[in-house]
C-alpha cells in the first residue's frame, strides 16, 4: 500500500500579481496536457504512458503532475512570466524515471519560466527547456460515463490518497441504470440512478469470495464509495466519485 499524505495539496498560499495578457491570453479555469518537451535544447521523451498535466484554477492556483506526484501553489502569470509561489509536492513513492520527471517539471516551474498562449497551444520555457501543451478539452475530450470501463486508480480517505498493488483489477462499468464491476476480489452488480452530477447506488450484489489483507481493505473502501448518493465528475479519462464526507475513489479508462 502506498499512501500520500495531504492528497489535497495543503498549499501555503501567498498573494500573487494580476494575470496580464503578455503571454497571449488568460490561463485561469483551463487545463493543458503535454504534447512535446525539450531538455537542454534536445527533444525529451516522457516516461511511457505519462503526460504532463497543468491546471490553472479560477482562484489563481496551478496544479500540475508529471505522472507521479501532484504539485502546485499560487501562481502569477504577470508580464509573460509564470511564477509559482511556495510550490508544494505530494510524497508518493514511484519508480525512478517518474520521480526524475517530477523533478524536471518542478525545476521548470520554480525557475519562473516564460509562457505563451496561442489559440489552444501553451508553451512554457526557460533557456533550453521547453514544455508544449494543448488545451485538455481538445487534446483529450471527456470519456462518456456510460459504457466506459473505469479502472480503480486511487482511494481517497480524508487528506490521504492510497494506491494498492493489484487495485487495477477493481473496475466499474455503468450502462443506463445498471452498474457492474469488481472490487478487485469479488464481482459486483446493482442499480444506479443519476441526477445532474449525482449518482445514487442501490444495494449491490457481491460474490462471496473470501478476501484478506490489502484485498479486503480495498474491497471495503470500494463498496463504501458506491453506497447511496455520491457526486461524480469526469475530466478526460478520469472519473472521480465522492461521498458526502469527501471520501471516495478515482478511476481511469484506457
Amino acid at each position: 500500500m502506498i499512501a500520500v499524505a495531504g492528497a489535497g495539496l495543503l498549499l501555503t498560499l501567498a498573494g500573487c500579481g494580476d494575470e496580464s495578457s503578455a503571454g497571449g491570453g488568460s490561463l485561469k479555469g483551463r487545463s493543458y496536457l503535454s504534447t512535446a518537451a525539450t531538455a537542454d535544447g534536445k527533444p525529451m521523451e516522457l516516461v511511457a504512458n505519462t503526460r504532463i498535466r497543468m491546471q490553472f484554477t479560477d482562484d489563481g492556483r496551478l496544479i500540475a503532475d508529471a505522472g507521479c506526484n501532484s504539485m502546485g501553489g499560487k501562481v502569477s502569470t504577470d508580464g509573460g512570466k509564470m511564477s509559482v509561489q511556495d510550490l508544494a509536492i505530494t510524497d508518493m513513492g514511484c519508480d525512478a524515471p517518474r520521480h526524475a520527471q517530477d523533478d524536471w517539471l518542478a525545476k521548470l516551474l520554480q525557475d519562473e519560466p516564460a509562457w505563451k498562449l496561442e489559440a489552444d497551444k501553451l508553451s512554457v520555457s526557460n533557456g533550453g527547456t521547453e514544455l508544449v501543451l494543448q488545451d485538455r478539452e481538445t487534446a483529450e475530450p471527456d470519456k462518456p460515463l456510460d459504457g466506459t470501463k473505469w479502472s480503480l486508480e486511487t482511494v481517497i480517505a480524508g487528506e490521504t490518497a492510497s494506491h494498492s498493488v493489484g487495485s487495477e483489477r477493481s473496475y466499474l462499468t455503468i450502462s443506463g441504470e445498471r452498474v457492474t464491476g469488481s472490487t478487485g476480489c469479488n464481482d459486483l452488480q446493482g442499480i444506479v440512478a443519476r441526477t445532474g452530477n449525482k449518482l445514487t447506488f442501490g444495494e449491490l450484489s457481491v460474490t462471496l469470495k473470501a478476501c484478506t489483507g490489502d484485498a479486503a481493505a480495498l474491497e471495503k473502501a470500494v463498496l463504501a464509495a458506491l453506497k447511496g448518493e455520491v457526486s461524480y465528475s469526469i475530466e478526460a479519462n478520469r472519473l472521480k466519485l465522492r461521498t458526502p464526507d469527501g471520501n471516495g475513489i478515482d478511476l481511469t479508462s484506457n
